[in-house]
Protein backbone atom coordinates (compact mmCIF):
# COMPACT_ATOMS: atom_id res chain seq x y z
CA UNK A 1 0.00 0.00 0.00
CA UNK A 2 1.35 3.54 -0.65
CA UNK A 3 2.07 5.67 2.45
CA UNK A 4 -0.41 8.76 3.21
CA UNK A 5 2.66 10.69 2.24
CA UNK A 6 2.80 10.38 -1.59
CA UNK A 7 -0.75 11.19 -1.71
CA UNK A 8 -0.25 14.54 0.69
CA UNK A 9 2.68 15.56 -2.06
CA UNK A 10 0.61 15.00 -5.18
CA UNK A 11 -1.83 16.83 -3.51
CA UNK A 12 -0.33 19.36 -2.11
CA UNK A 13 1.68 19.74 -5.54
CA UNK A 14 -1.64 20.32 -7.45
CA UNK A 15 -3.20 22.62 -5.11
CA UNK A 16 0.07 25.02 -5.35
CA UNK A 17 0.14 24.27 -9.29
CA UNK A 18 -3.68 26.01 -9.12
CA UNK A 19 -3.24 28.81 -6.74
CA UNK A 20 -0.15 29.64 -9.11
CA UNK A 21 -3.15 29.30 -12.06
CA UNK A 22 -5.50 31.71 -10.02
CA UNK A 23 -3.13 34.36 -9.26
CA UNK A 24 -1.06 34.38 -12.25
CA UNK A 25 -3.60 34.11 -15.36
CA UNK A 26 -5.26 36.86 -16.39
CA UNK A 27 -8.22 34.80 -18.69
CA UNK A 28 -11.64 33.92 -16.57
CA UNK A 29 -12.07 30.72 -17.50
CA UNK A 30 -8.61 29.52 -16.84
CA UNK A 31 -8.93 31.07 -13.61
CA UNK A 32 -11.85 28.79 -12.99
CA UNK A 33 -10.00 25.87 -14.45
CA UNK A 34 -7.11 26.32 -11.25
CA UNK A 35 -9.86 26.63 -8.77
CA UNK A 36 -11.14 23.18 -10.21
CA UNK A 37 -7.78 21.84 -9.96
CA UNK A 38 -7.43 23.24 -6.26
CA UNK A 39 -10.70 21.10 -5.16
CA UNK A 40 -9.25 17.99 -6.83
CA UNK A 41 -6.21 18.94 -4.71
CA UNK A 42 -8.77 18.64 -1.58
CA UNK A 43 -10.49 15.49 -2.55
CA UNK A 44 -7.56 13.86 -3.02
CA UNK A 45 -6.07 14.49 0.29
CA UNK A 46 -9.68 13.58 1.55
CA UNK A 47 -10.24 10.24 0.16
CA UNK A 48 -6.37 9.47 0.84
CA UNK A 49 -6.64 10.13 4.55
CA UNK A 50 -10.31 8.54 4.77
CA UNK A 51 -8.97 5.24 2.99
CA UNK A 52 -5.70 5.28 5.47
CA UNK A 53 -7.32 6.19 8.70
CA UNK A 54 -9.90 3.79 7.95
CA UNK A 55 -7.58 0.84 6.65
CA UNK A 56 -7.25 -1.58 9.92
CA UNK A 57 -5.76 -4.75 8.87
CA UNK A 58 -5.03 -6.70 5.16
CA UNK A 59 -8.07 -8.63 5.66
CA UNK A 60 -10.36 -6.26 6.29
CA UNK A 61 -11.86 -3.55 3.95
CA UNK A 62 -12.63 0.45 4.49
CA UNK A 63 -14.69 1.27 7.50
CA UNK A 64 -13.95 5.09 7.18
CA UNK A 65 -15.67 6.45 4.05
CA UNK A 66 -15.96 10.21 5.83
CA UNK A 67 -13.81 11.61 3.18
CA UNK A 68 -15.19 10.18 0.16
CA UNK A 69 -18.83 11.21 1.21
CA UNK A 70 -17.27 14.67 1.46
CA UNK A 71 -15.26 14.55 -1.65
CA UNK A 72 -18.54 13.64 -3.01
CA UNK A 73 -20.39 16.76 -1.99
CA UNK A 74 -17.18 18.67 -2.87
CA UNK A 75 -17.48 17.37 -6.30
CA UNK A 76 -21.48 18.46 -6.24
CA UNK A 77 -20.54 22.24 -5.54
CA UNK A 78 -17.49 22.00 -8.28
CA UNK A 79 -19.85 21.23 -10.89
CA UNK A 80 -22.35 23.72 -9.85
CA UNK A 81 -19.84 26.15 -9.41
CA UNK A 82 -18.22 25.62 -12.39
CA UNK A 83 -21.75 25.63 -14.21
CA UNK A 84 -22.71 29.39 -12.94
CA UNK A 85 -19.05 30.76 -13.61
CA UNK A 86 -19.09 29.33 -16.96
CA UNK A 87 -22.54 31.52 -17.31
CA UNK A 88 -21.48 34.42 -15.82
CA UNK A 89 -18.16 34.20 -18.11
CA UNK A 90 -20.31 33.76 -21.46
CA UNK A 91 -22.37 36.76 -20.47
CA UNK A 92 -19.46 39.05 -19.70
CA UNK A 93 -18.28 37.98 -23.11
CA UNK A 94 -20.93 38.97 -24.91
CA UNK A 95 -21.82 42.19 -23.19
CA UNK A 96 -18.17 42.87 -23.23
CA UNK A 97 -16.26 41.28 -25.84
CA UNK A 98 -13.10 39.83 -23.59
CA UNK A 99 -12.88 37.69 -20.51
CA UNK A 100 -9.61 38.98 -19.27
CA UNK A 101 -10.23 40.09 -15.87
CA UNK A 102 -8.04 42.99 -16.19
CA UNK A 103 -10.85 44.36 -18.96
CA UNK A 104 -14.02 43.41 -17.06
CA UNK A 105 -14.85 46.53 -14.22
CA UNK A 106 -18.28 46.20 -14.20
CA UNK A 107 -18.97 47.63 -10.83
CA UNK A 108 -17.18 50.53 -12.22
CA UNK A 109 -19.61 53.79 -13.91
Amino acid sequence: MVDLVYFQLLSAALFVIGMYGVLARRSAVLIVMSIELMLNAVNINLIAAASHLGYRSVGEAFTNFDGQIIAIFVITVAAAELGLALAIILRIYRNRGSVNVDEVDLMKW
